[in-house]
């Protein structure tokens, strides 16, 4: 068993279902990983497909689990657990998607510092990460949410962390 702990950043998306789907996701993550922080739950359009909007989160979790493994054992099967069908259109709806974004430091998502949608959320949680260029998360998410139609849902919690 591995006994070395990872800190991974996760983005959680869904646009069916989405505030009851990402609270069952979040509840359901928190019974396979440790939740450390959750991001406010941030609304955007549907991207690529004339699809109802998206709510999208982040969090923090720690896990002993390897980033392949725990995409393979715990979030992929999570997804299908909630509903999520795979298809030839990647934006097709979905009642879930989760990515890791940061798995220990290292960006495993090079669309972080491109889109709003997973900027912001992630921003949320950490503000200081920086890009190969040396920009601040935080600087950059506040640079796509002016140009992209992304907004806090404050009335939306996914669950409380004890």
């Amino acid at each position: 068993m591995n006994t070395q702990e990872h800190q991974a950043c996760l983005l959680l998306g869904s646009n069916i279902q989405a505030a009851q789907n990402l609270a069952r996701g979040v509840n359901l993550l928190g019974q396979k990983v440790k939740v450390v922080r959750l991001s406010s739950i941030w609304e955007t359009p549907s991207v690529g497909t004339a699809g109802p909007d998206f709510l999208n989160m982040a969090m923090l979790i720690t896990t002993f689990l390897e980033a392949g493994k725990l995409k393979e054992q715990v979030l992929q099967p999570l997804e299908a657990q909630l509903g999520r069908v795979r298809n030839a259109d990647k934006n097709a709806p979905r009642p879930i998607d989760i990515d890791i974004i940061l798995f220990d430091g290292r960006l495993l998502d090079p669309n972080l510092f491109r889109y709003a949608h997973r900027a912001v959320p992630v921003a949320e949680l950490l503000p200081d990460y920086q890009s190969e260029r040396g920009e601040f998360l935080r600087n950059v998410a506040f640079k796509l949410a002016e140009t992209s139609p992304i907004r806090q849902k404050p009335d939306l919690k996914a669950i409380q962390i004890d």
